[in-house]
């Protein structure tokens, strides 16, 4: 029989012997600083800062909430289909003790040293450090309250002393609400009788003739590198040899998709770039499957939506050439898409996941980074699902009632996409075996 000692022990600690009171700065602090503080800090993008106890407990019951629904932090891929480097979600021994420190009346507790320091998050970017280069637009763009989709190419140009690799490339803006998405060039100048300056700033799609885009051909003759930025996406970032390398001279055009808005607004934007000391000897690439990319005529079926009709598409394209090695996938739908799925299947019939987003939320889109390079070895198939709901009972369906939606190619929101984004590189054998967390 158990001493009675023993058994009044058990009951004052809960129910385990010796257990530790959870407190905010031995448990929770390194949990929000990791997976919250990010996106939460002054200039991060969240509308207010969990960076210090008191930011934590004035909205404890709020938290409690978004922890426990797993709304907040935002990830909308399934972690049993696939593991990502840049999973920001919670373990489920995060969220408990997170909800048990809350019950508790949120102990502050002694201070501790911590194994991994408090990051200095700045302002305006969430990498965790100051850029080395941000490219801005010249002016600010007033996006007009007349509800009306609007496209603007703004052109950054950029002269530096010597070519800098590149380890994380981040988008900004003062004002990422009004943005549907944008993409970026980075296009080098190396011909100095070409002016960089004279030509103009920023070319309005919307309201200019287009004639006008003519003027950045001569920058156009080589792109660098492609990239861009979704709603929810955080940065991209290229460990060790990996990367792509900043020429000396040059412009980024950078093309902005702005959502329609029924107030006039402001709107800067630009590039936040970040250096590297590592010489870049895997230079990375970006290429697009589905909607505006590769295979965008072979969808099947054609890619149209009647009003109150929920479908699904699929796409398949091979891969002709030599092996490949993927960093990155980034999956990409618009409001009534409801699920996207990804996988590869080798010659040899074997099945690689890609990326599953089993409840797909237009807010919430990232680039997700695998922790290993993942091989795709030539004549692979490259499989892309995607389901959609423009039925009257989907919240998000911009349209009431629902009309019959295309995938035209446009990018426009009233319009939609089943695009798969890749960033990835040329195969080397061990490929496989490299961490890239």
């Amino acid at each position: 029989m158990k001493n009675p000692l023993y058994l009044l022990l058990l009951v004052f600690n809960g129910g385990v012997l010796g257990a530790q009171e959870i407190t905010y700065n031995k448990d929770i602090s390194p949990i929000v600083q990791t997976k919250c503080a990010p996106c939460h800090h002054p200039g991060g993008g969240a509308p207010f800062s969990l960076l210090t106890y008191n930011d934590l407990t004035k909205r404890a019951s709020f938290i409690k909430e978004v922890v426990q629904s797993r709304y907040m932090p935002p990830w909308r891929a399934d972690n049993n289909y696939a593991h990502f480097a840049n999973d920001r979600s919670l373990l489920q021994k995060e969220i408990n003790q997170i909800v048990q420190w809350i019950d508790n009346k949120t102990p502050e507790g002694k201070k501790v040293k911590q194994v991994n320091p408090t990051p200095e998050f700045i302002s305006a970017t969430r990498y965790g450090r100051k850029p080395d280069m941000v490219l801005k637009m010249a002016d600010s763009f007033l996006v007009k309250g007349d509800n009306t989709e609007r496209f603007a190419i703004f052109k950054l140009p950029f002269e530096l002393k010597d070519p800098e690799n590149i380890e994380a490339v981040e988008f900004y803006s003062n004002n990422k609400k009004l943005i549907h998405h944008a993409n970026y060039g980075v296009h080098a100048v190396e011909d100095a009788s070409i002016d960089i300056y004279k030509t103009d700033a920023m070319v309005d799609l919307s309201e200019s003739d287009r004639s006008k885009v003519d003027q950045y051909k001569p920058y156009k003759k080589t792109i660098t590198y492609y990239g861009g930025w979704i709603p929810g996406t955080t940065y991209e970032y290229y460990p060790k040899e990996f990367g792509w390398v900043m020429p000396k001279r040059g412009v980024i055009l950078l093309t902005i998709h702005f959502g329609p808005t029924a107030v006039n607004e402001e709107s800067i934007s630009g590039i936040n770039l970040f250096f590297k000391n590592i010489p870049v000897t895997r230079p990375v690439k970006v290429i697009s499957f589905g909607s505006g990319g590769i295979g965008e005529n072979q969808i099947s079926p054609i890619f149209f939506i009647k009003g109150n009709e929920k479908k699904t598409f699929t796409l398949d394209v091979t891969n002709p050439a030599a092996d490949l090695s993927i960093m990155y996938v980034w999956p990409h739908m618009h409001y009534i898409g409801k699920e996207f799925k990804a996988f590869i299947i080798t010659p040899a019939g074997d099945t690689t996941r890609l990326v599953h987003i089993p409840e797909w939320d237009f807010r919430w889109q990232e680039i997700y980074r695998f922790p290993r390079l993942v091989k795709v070895p030539k004549g692979s198939v490259m499989h892309i699902e995607g389901t959609y709901d423009n039925t009257a009972e989907n919240p998000a369906n911009p349209n009431n009632p629902p009309r019959t939606i295309f995938s035209a190619g446009t990018m426009r929101s009233t319009d939609e996409m089943m695009t798969l984004l890749m960033i990835y590189l040329p195969y080397q054998e061990g490929d496989e075996r490299i961490s890239i967390e």
